[in-house]
């Protein structure tokens, strides 16, 4: 009764309903509290033994005259359920009993097979309605645990003794302790955090000896008043079964000068009309006195209003308002209050949730989230959350689901416990990872939130357990990332000879404008727009890979010093399934490898053919693969990403297999997801891809990359590489929790991270057009706005040397930008004056505070990525050109 509720001043038991009770000693308005004892004096109780009765004024009962319930033979405790459909227990509770009527458990907001569990011959399910009977022991037994701690935090007297207060729930606490299918385990550990744990121990010791009963009342029906005004309307406008004892009018202890103007299915509670006021159906007025000519439309409730608010309402058509009058004092001044909301307006957190999750939307939740904690019912909101994760019909809106539960759990700790991000592979959350991995979303779902209990009675551990959220949404991230493999297609192409080199060059990447936009989920809930161009760095294509067949059925891969002909400065033999079972884990040795023999499906894993079988049965042998890249780790030219498409192209080639560009930019984004490091497809786009390119994806799964060459006027690409230079800023890119937080401020929609992804994509809109007009100094405004942009994605992603040096180029270019998420690499600058590599080179060397730098020259690439079979011999298979010193 105490809990509050917007459509009454007086709350949910005092909401006056549009009825008159015949029986009544005196005539009064009547209200649900009315009803309520009526309904339980007269009807329910009638023939029950001595004992206690409880029951909710949260909703509105209707009960027959006869419900009809045996009483003989009862002990323990009996709980009333009225039957309804198994589509509105998908948002209440439903009992599970056996056929001898004892209750098994109690599922809230269950999945449809749970619910399915608990239907009944007629397909209708036992609803919880919120009346319970206790037999005099139950009653008497219950009583006796309030001076038990900590159960006497309940009431007045452990308050006043300094315990802190603790809150139990009828149901889920005392209720659910007596049902036969819960354990003593399972039960406990449900506490929400050490005190309600305990609680929950004493309610199981106390009570776990009494039978729960549940006698279904036919013909029964209940409406819970919830915080939605459509709802509230309609039980005030519809007229209610037979089984109620009132009898409802249009006119309830009212007056209208002219009642032929009250269409029927319109309510008129305590309230007088005077002239013309037109109520129309589905709409509901009480305690007001209305003087017309007054016109109120359809999916109104108009409440608390005197006669001299009527001439601000004359002439102006109501339509789906809550329009209400409160009276209000302060101190000694009594005053009235007027508020006005729309029918359609969302009070309760769990509905905007829901309506946000899944449909898509880009409001932001963390406000609600916040204010769920601060308030304290986070636990509604978590299991509304665990709600929405298990009915999505998508990976990608059940991953949001989880990252808002990780942002409960990080709100709950109030800033202590650490840094959100971080490791999440504790095993007690493995089972429920390997469900989702599986693709059993609704399982895995319901294993985190049993699991999540545990982790609830302390800020580290709530820290820990946000980041295992954060680890199971990146599951589901990498389950609709990995829909876009649908869109790789391979071609059987001719078998080189056993011994023979496929080699693969690649050009690195430089994005101009739109990354981050690329990234997932922001690619495919968003859209994502990338301006790249395929660079020669110093003269030559930095990246490279190259595989031949080999006569032992084993997996060589060799990682060279930095050129095709460097030498080895990394090497791995794979001769067992076992061999690649990290492939997954982006920091063992080998694995990008390892993935991309997975991912060309040349190796099958996980199999029950050894790998040796496999290769003699396909192949006829092994594979010898050597990788290179000239550029240095972090370089954020997207080396990672292009050696993953070079590696994937030769391994395709000398498996006697070919794929166009198209297919290996979504291979690599596929390979991506199975090496867990993520990523968007900016950097295969733009270092296979071959020159001036715009990439787009749409705000949709499956996610597909389409790339779009950018035609520039004639001449225009060499007067871009002679105005383009590289500058390696001496600062390794530090990446390692960067996509993690930008992935995170995304899934709380923070609307700055919102305008920000949308400026991203109309940024690199504006650039490809300025290329295409060959207009330069506009591609450089292009690019200081980018910076900005990045800036904005990812805080913190501009080193002080880095800007040191920005300061002191600024004069000399038009644009300029760090590669790809920033943080250190390269920076790439759009000088104003062509060919300015020495002047830039005097400009820094000048300039205190930055360190080991470099200036490299790039020029733009036409080629993309080549494949070509090279022989068998490697010294006709190395390209020319020079290291790149750094």
């Amino acid at each position: 009764m105490g809990r509050e509720f917007s459509f009454d001043d007086c709350g949910r038991a005092f909401t006056c309903l549009p009825a008159e009770d015949p029986d009544a000693l005196a005539e009064a308005p009547v209200c649900n509290l009315d009803s309520l004892l009526h309904t339980l004096t007269h009807r329910l109780c009638v023939g029950s033994p001595p004992g206690l009765w409880v029951c909710s004024t949260d909703m509105l009962l209707t009960v027959p005259s006869a419900p009809g319930i045996d009483w003989d033979g009862f002990r323990g405790v009996r709980v009333i359920a009225v039957p309804g459909s198994q589509a509105y227990a998908r948002s209440h509770g439903v009992y599970l009993a056996d056929e001898q009527g004892l209750v098994h458990d109690i599922i809230y907001r269950g999945t449809e097979a749970q619910i399915q569990q608990c239907a009944g011959p007629d397909g209708t399910v036992p609803l919880v309605c919120g009346v319970v009977f206790f037999s005099s022991d139950a009653a008497e037994q219950l009583l006796a645990t309030h001076v038990i701690p900590p159960l006497d935090a309940c009431t007045y007297m452990g308050l006043d003794s300094g315990a802190p207060p603790i809150q139990l729930s009828l149901f889920f606490d005392i209720v659910l302790s007596m049902a036969r299918g819960v354990t003593e385990e399972d039960f406990v550990k449900g506490g929400s955090d050490a005190s309600a744990r305990s609680a929950r121990s004493v309610l199981w010791g106390s009570l776990r000896a009494f039978p729960l009963s549940m006698a279904c009342v036919p013909d029964a029906s209940y409406d819970y008043l919830t915080a939605s005004a459509s709802d509230h309307i309609r039980s005030l406008t519809l007229l209610p079964g037979s089984a109620s004892h009132l009898r409802f009018c249009k006119t309830a202890h009212s007056q209208a000068d002219q009642p032929w103007l009250l269409e029927d299915g319109s309510s008129v509670t305590n309230s007088l009309l005077e002239g013309a006021v037109r109520l129309a159906a589905g709409s509901a007025i009480q305690h007001c006195h209305l003087r017309g000519p007054l016109e109120i439309g359809p999916g109104c409730l108009l409440s608390g209003l005197a006669a001299a608010s009527s001439p601000a309402l004359q002439g102006c058509p109501l339509r789906d308002v809550v329009l209400q009058g409160h009276h209000v004092r302060l101190r000694d001044l009594p005053c009235r209050v007027f508020t006005l909301s729309g029918r359609l307006d969302d009070w309760q957190g769990q509905r905007k949730v829901r309506r946000v999750l899944l449909g898509r939307r880009d409001g932001s939740l963390l406000p609600l989230i916040r204010s769920a904690v601060h308030e304290g019912y986070h636990e509604a909101v978590l299991g509304t959350l665990d709600e929405v994760a298990s009915m999505a019909d998508d990976a990608g809106v059940a991953a949001r689901a989880l990252a808002c539960i990780a942002d409960v759990l990080g709100c709950l700790a109030h800033g202590e416990g650490g840094l959100r991000s971080g490791p999440a592979a504790n095993s007690q959350w493995a089972s429920a990872f390997r469900r989702l991995e599986s693709g059993d979303v609704a399982g895995g779902v319901r294993e985190l939130a049993a699991e999540r209990q545990k982790w609830m009675s302390g800020p580290d551990l709530l820290v820990r357990a946000a980041r295992h959220y954060e680890g199971a949404e990146q599951i589901l991230i990498r389950q609709a990332v990995m829909s876009s493999c649908r869109f790789v297609s391979v071609r059987p192409a001719e078998l080189p000879p056993l011994g023979c080199w496929v080699q693969a060059l690649c050009p690195a990447r430089l994005d101009l404008s739109g990354g981050w936009s690329d990234t997932p989920p922001v690619t495919y809930e968003h859209g994502g727009a990338v301006v790249d161009v395929a660079v020669l760095v110093d003269g030559c294509r930095p990246i490279g890979a190259r595989v031949r067949r080999i006569p032992e059925p084993e997996l060589r891969l060799v990682s060279l010093g930095g050129t095709p002909r460097g030498k080895a400065v990394a090497e791995l033999v794979c001769r067992e399934l076992e061999d690649l079972r990290d492939y997954c884990q982006p920091h063992a040795p080998g694995a990008l490898l390892k993935a991309a023999f997975i991912c060309t499906q040349i190796v099958q894993f996980p199999s029950q053919e050894p790998l040796r079988a496999q290769l003699m049965r396909s192949f006829g042998g092994g594979f010898e693969v050597h990788t290179w890249s000239k550029l240095p780790h972090g370089s954020g030219l997207g080396t990672s990403s292009i050696l993953a498409g070079a590696a994937m192209a030769s391994l395709y080639r000398a498996a006697g297999k070919a794929a166009s560009t198209e297919s290996l930019v979504h291979a690599v984004l596929h390979l991506e997801q199975r090496l867990t490091t993520g990523g968007g497809w900016q950097d295969q786009v733009g270092g296979l891809v071959p020159g001036i390119k715009i990439g787009r994806s749409k705000a949709q799964l499956p996610l597909r990359v389409e790339v779009e060459e950018i035609p520039v006027p004639e001449g225009f690409a060499r007067t871009l590489s002679d105005h383009l230079l590289l500058v390696y800023t001496g600062k390794t890119r530090l990446a390692r929790n960067l996509l993690q937080d930008v992935v995170r401020n995304w899934y709380a929609r923070l609307p700055s991270v919102v305008q920000n992804a949308r400026a991203l994509v109309s940024n690199a809109e504006e650039c490809a057009r300025a290329l295409r007009q060959g207009d330069l100094p506009l591609v450089g405004t292009c690019l200081d706005r980018y910076w900005q942009q990045k800036k904005l994605m990812a805080p913190g992603c501009e080193p002080l040397a880095v800007g040191r040096m920005m300061g002191a180029l600024r004069p000399y270019v038009h644009g300029q930008c760090l590669a790809g998420a920033g943080g250190g690499g390269f920076l790439y600058v759009l000088t104003k004056a062509p060919r300015q590599k020495e002047a830039l080179h005097q400009i820094l060397a000048k300039t205190e505070g930055l360190g080991n730098f470099s200036i490299h020259s790039i020029e733009v690439d036409t080629g993309g990525v080549s494949v070509e079979v090279v022989g068998c011999e490697l010294d006709g298979s190395a390209p020319p050109g020079e290291d790149v010193a750094v």
